[in-house]
């Protein structure tokens, strides 16, 4: 790389191979400098320092300035890693796994000061799974870890029974979890870890258990898929591939990935994707439905709410992003096709209502998608958020959502069947619905 300064010879920087470092932006006057590049580090003025950002991830380019004279400049290169480990990949590092998290006074639930982002899945024979990621500060920082829960849907006593933590107290954080049942009854637990918010290493890893029906299991080894991140279900098709939305969010182009997974999960590959307008742009949280036709349907989040694609060669190519007539806020929602053949769909507020994140509602459709039925107040508080859901072997619905992260941190749990949304009376059966809400995380009953 190479930096020059009103006519001055330019000074080049080298370095290694592994650490893949790309000067980003150029500029070659002080006042240009001053300008493009306005940060700060403790410490330092601003007036003497620039940060440029790298392409390997953890670590900072950063020129300091040192203006002595107004005819000599001096450019002091730094490579500064937020990490020890080889060159900035600590979030390449397998987390620990760690059972019976309650031990540990660290991961109690009495330490946490946020708590959200959960998930949901139902074995064949009852038992409940849930997951959230939790953190000692009140944010979403490098504190958090996922936690994983469990109860027998006979009694409903939640327990917290496992604990994904890449380091502890940082720098590499572990979030945005989904726990997935896959066709063969194999139990997934999905989540992400990196550094920070963004990245070019940020990665969707997971383990597996096949005994998921006890609630003391044995664990396969976490392992990585790609970069990116995956807070949705995996949806499976009539040829029994398995589709994998999975998403590097507001910083590339064609963001809103499908990866491909023809042999159960042992090797996955790219599909295609969908691009998300720039000016449009958020964390995707897209979901994949399979048409009756056999076209795909990909709803993903954007900033105005809800934009649809559709694909007609199983994911390969995609139709341009427009705005669906599902109105929504910028939060995540839920659909997926039920046993009867339905699709279900959970989001705030009726279907052509945009609210806040408030009055979660629960809606049936027997046309795919075209329309909607009569929605089912599942909660209205305001600061309820991302539903999740699977339906069990007996028909029930069960859905899982957050409220109020870090005040009360509750993640909720209940259960609803489709005959009750389409119910004609299904107004009255609000109060039902409302007292089937159970608390699964300790602290949330408070």
């Amino acid at each position: 790389m190479k930096v020059s300064i009103d006519g001055y010879k330019e000074i080049s920087f080298c370095a290694l191979p592994e650490q893949d470092v790309k000067l980003r932006e150029e500029a070659k006057e002080p006042e240009e400098l001053a300008e493009k590049f306005p940060h700060s580090i403790p410490g330092l003025r601003s007036s003497e320092t620039l940060i440029l950002s790298c392409d390997s991830l953890n670590s900072l380019l950063i020129i300091k300035i040192n203006m002595a004279s107004y005819r000599f400049l001096h450019i002091i290169l730094l490579c500064i890693f937020t990490v020890t480990n080889g060159f900035g990949q600590a979030e390449l590092n397998t987390a620990k796994v760690i059972k019976s998290p309650g031990n540990y006074c660290g991961y109690s639930s009495d330490s946490r000061r946020f708590t959200g982002i959960p998930s949901i899945a139902v074995t064949q024979g009852g038992r409940l799974w849930a997951t959230w990621y939790s953190g000692t500060t009140p944010s979403e920082d490098s504190n958090n870890y996922i936690v994983l829960a469990t109860c027998n849907k006979k009694d409903y006593i939640w327990e917290e029974v496992l604990v994904i933590d890449p380091d502890g107290k940082g720098p590499v954080r572990a979030y945005d979890p989904e726990v997935w049942i896959d066709p063969e009854g194999k139990l997934w637990l999905f989540w992400t870890q990196n550094v920070g918010h963004g990245g070019n290493r940020y990665g969707v890893w997971y383990i597996t258990a096949e005994d998921c029906e006890q609630k003391e299991t044995d664990w396969g080894k976490p392992c990585r898929i790609t970069d990116g991140v995956m807070m949705c279900k995996p949806t499976v098709l009539l040829n029994d591939e398995w589709l994998f939305p999975i998403s590097t969010w507001r910083y590339t182009d064609n963001s809103a990935k499908v990866y491909i997974t023809r042999d159960q999960g042992q090797n996955w590959t790219l599909q295609g994707a969908v691009n998300v307008p720039v000016q449009d742009r958020e964390f995707d949280e897209h979901m994949i439905v399979e048409r009756q036709d056999g076209s795909l349907w990909m709803l993903v989040r954007t900033k105005y709410g809800i934009g649809e694609s559709f694909s007609s060669d199983k994911g390969k190519t995609w139709s341009d992003l427009y705005p669906s007539k599902i109105k929504h806020t910028s939060s995540r929602f839920f659909i997926r096709r039920l046993q009867s053949g339905n699709l279900l769909l959970v989001k705030h507020g009726p279907v052509a209502v945009k609210t806040g994140r408030s009055h979660l509602m629960a809606f049936i459709s027997k046309d795919d998608g075209k329309t909607w039925s009569k929605g089912l107040l599942i909660d209205e508080r305001l600061g309820v958020s991302y539903p999740d859901g699977q339906q069990s072997s007996d028909g029930k619905i069960y859905l899982i959502y957050d409220f109020d992260r870090t005040n009360l941190q509750q993640i909720i749990s209940t259960w609803f069947t489709e005959e009750e949304i389409l119910s004609s009376n299904s107004d009255e059966k609000i109060i039902e619905i409302f007292k089937r809400r159970t608390i699964v995380n300790p602290r949330g009953d408070k």
